[in-house]
């Protein structure tokens, strides 16, 4: 049976519409992985433009008034990469009915992302009921770590587990927070670090996923890397540069040690012997 990956923040504009379609699009090109990627932002859709997806006929509103099964409004980019699509314009639904209708077609796929409503009510407790495991997508700046911090606290609460967090738009500034800090404040660990990288709304005007418009731009390379780990499978930079650093940088950044753990099954694990 696959994994139900929910992707989640409670504050707009982050990315995270753009980390679900990239890195759902990355484990089926790179990393052979059969993967669905569900847009639950009943109240605000957007995923399927990513995909060129303007206005679909049928949609998750469908499947989740029982209009239609689930299996009827999937569409197909790729062999294994698949979309469900909501409705741009919203329609009154129950989200809680998510995770029963998921569930019907779970076994089909190696991971399911779910891309969440950005605001705090019953889409996102949806995400976090039908989801086995949770991404929380983040900026480093204070006012969205506050409320990174915010949706933590929630899932924990919830008790869905949270794999880590990614850290999106990363302009490498001193005045932005650190790894480190993020990690400290929230009690999770970051798996990700994207670059603010042009290419991804260069992909977004084509929709196209990125790794078809440029598969060696800087924030392809880092979705490599998370899918990478998520897949339980190693990775390494081909591009030059990067190989040079990893000849002389004794310095391994914390989101690198942190994919080596959940590659190994090992991220989020009590330590021996507690």
């Amino acid at each position: 049976m696959g994994k139900i990956v929910g992707v989640i923040s409670i504050k707009g504009g982050v990315g995270k519409t753009t980390t679900v379609a990239n890195l759902g699009a990355v484990l089926s090109h790179e990393f052979g992985q059969k993967v669905l990627v569900v847009d639950a932002n009943f109240s605000a859709a957007n995923l399927g433009l990513h995909f060129g997806l303007v206005n679909p006929e049928a949609t998750l509103q469908d499947v989740m008034v029982d209009k239609k099964r689930v299996w009827e409004v999937i569409y197909e980019y790729w062999d294994n990469f698949h979309i469900i699509p909501s409705h741009v314009v919203p329609k009154k639904v129950n989200p809680l009915k998510l995770k029963g209708k998921l569930n019907l077609i779970k076994d089909k796929y190696d991971i399911i992302l779910i891309d969440s409503s950005p605001s705090l009510n019953e889409e996102i407790l949806a995400t976090m009921i039908a989801a086995d495991e949770l991404l929380v997508i983040s900026s480093p700046d204070y006012p969205t770590l506050s409320c990174t911090i915010h949706a933590v606290k929630i899932a924990k609460r919830q008790g869905t587990p949270i794999t880590g967090i990614i850290l999106n738009k990363v302009r490498n500034k001193e005045f932005e927070v650190s790894t480190e800090d993020v990690e400290a404040a929230t009690g999770t660990p970051v798996i990700g670090v994207l670059p603010d990288d042009v290419n991804l709304l260069a992909a977004l005007s084509q929709t196209r996923p990125a790794v078809e418009h440029d598969p060696y731009s800087d924030a392809v390379i880092e979705y490599k890397k998370i899918a990478a780990a998520m897949a339980g499978q190693s990775y390494d930079d081909p591009r030059f540069t990067a190989k040079l650093r990893r000849i002389f940088s004794k310095d391994i950044p914390k989101e690198e040690v942190n994919r080596q753990l959940l590659r190994e099954g090992l991220l989020n694990q009590p330590p021996s012997g507690s």
